[in-house]
């Protein structure tokens, strides 16, 4: 675990959300205070805006004594950034840190479509430990491919930036971990990085008790076609919010052209609904090396129409999603919270909320 300083505990909730996870002790001590940095306001839709307001800065993490390389045992993970979204970035990147033995072998990769200077002074001054880089994802690249889906967020750009990731990141880097901006990692992160992909070029949480069919339209299902994609693979679903990408495999597989030409399809034959999820499916479904559901307790956000509450799924958890259209921060802060959202607050670095760390 991650050594730490802080002149204040978690709310009791936050302690209590600890403890179902069974972490491992902290050491701690409390001579050391966070310092509050100005920051834009994140208003109510969860964007940043211009209006003075704070994010809390957070803890330096630093290594464990078992930790080795700083040179050679580097972990990457990649995100992508935006004001959006901003408020879910800032405690996913929290989670990872606290929950992380050797914190300090992070090194974030984040993907924007432009320059944010409020964003980047934002990351800069909450984690100012923390080393990260910053990649533009160029829209043109993709904005002609994206057909409209069942909910507006899933047609942004920058949705779709997972799929040029190999293209983005330099070329020394062989491994990431891509992760969604509205999830919170309640493991070490350095086991996910463990997995062994074998032959694959990804590894998820696979999910093959779901109805795959309906990932995919009438029209795709009756072409004579385009269903033998996935004739030699038993397709199962996985959610693309969690990743574990051999780069160098993506690269020589042109996996990223694969993807796009799905997408054309897409834009004459309407054969899904689901923004960048089907096509990932298409190419990839049934041929990705699968991992313990722990890594992806995914749906917390309820469904992409109307974003009910759901309750956890049975077994361990190291890693919990809120995919689909309910965002935590949201709900939080309309007081009309689902229970699950209260293990999403602990982590929450923005100083307004009531549910953050307290100064």
């Amino acid at each position: 675990m991650a050594f730490w300083s802080l002149s204040s505990s978690f709310p009791l909730l936050g302690l209590l959300s600890l403890l179902l996870f069974h972490q491992t002790s902290l050491t701690t001590t409390t001579d050391v205070h966070l310092n509050i940095a100005p920051h834009p306001t994140e208003v109510s839709d969860g964007r940043v805006g211009s209006n003075s307001s704070v994010f809390l800065e957070a803890p330096a993490f630093r290594n464990g004594e078992s930790c080795g390389n700083l040179a050679t045992d580097r972990i990457h993970v990649a995100m992508t950034l935006d004001a959006n979204y901003l408020r879910g970035t800032m405690a996913a990147v929290l989670s990872i840190l606290q929950h992380s033995t050797c914190p300090e072998d992070l090194t974030f990769h984040f993907l924007w479509v432009r320059h944010e200077p409020e964003v980047f002074t934002s990351i800069k001054s909450t984690f100012p430990y923390l080393n990260f880089k910053v990649y533009r994802f160029d829209v043109h690249r993709v904005r002609g491919l994206i057909s409209k889906s069942i909910r507006q967020a899933l047609d942004q750009p920058l949705n779709y930036a997972r799929i040029y990731l190999a293209n983005l990141i330099p070329n020394e880097v062989k491994r990431v971990i891509y992760l969604d901006s509205d999830l919170v990692m309640v493991d070490d992160i350095a086991k996910l990085w463990k997995v062994d992909l074998g032959d694959k070029v990804l590894a998820a949480p696979e999910y093959c008790h779901a109805n795959f069919t309906c990932y995919f339209t009438g029209t795709f299902w009756s072409d004579p076609y385009m269903p033998r994609t996935f004739e030699g693979r038993k397709p199962c679903y996985f959610n693309t919010g969690v990743l574990v990408m051999d780069v160098d495999k993506w690269r020589h597989g042109n996996y990223t052209k694969k993807v796009e030409d799905w997408m054309i399809v897409q834009k004459q034959k309407r054969i899904y609904q689901l923004g960048s999820l089907p096509p990932f499916l298409l190419v990839l479904a049934g041929n990705i090396m699968p991992i313990d559901h722990r890594w992806n307790q995914h749906g917390l956000g309820g469904d992409n129409v109307e974003g009910k509450c759901r309750e956890l799924h049975p077994g361990p958890i190291s890693l919990l999603h809120w995919s689909g259209k309910g965002k935590p921060w949201l709900r939080l802060d309309s007081r009309k919270p689902c229970s699950v959202d209260n293990l999403w607050a602990p982590y929450d670095l923005y100083r307004s909320s009531r549910h953050s760390f307290e100064e």
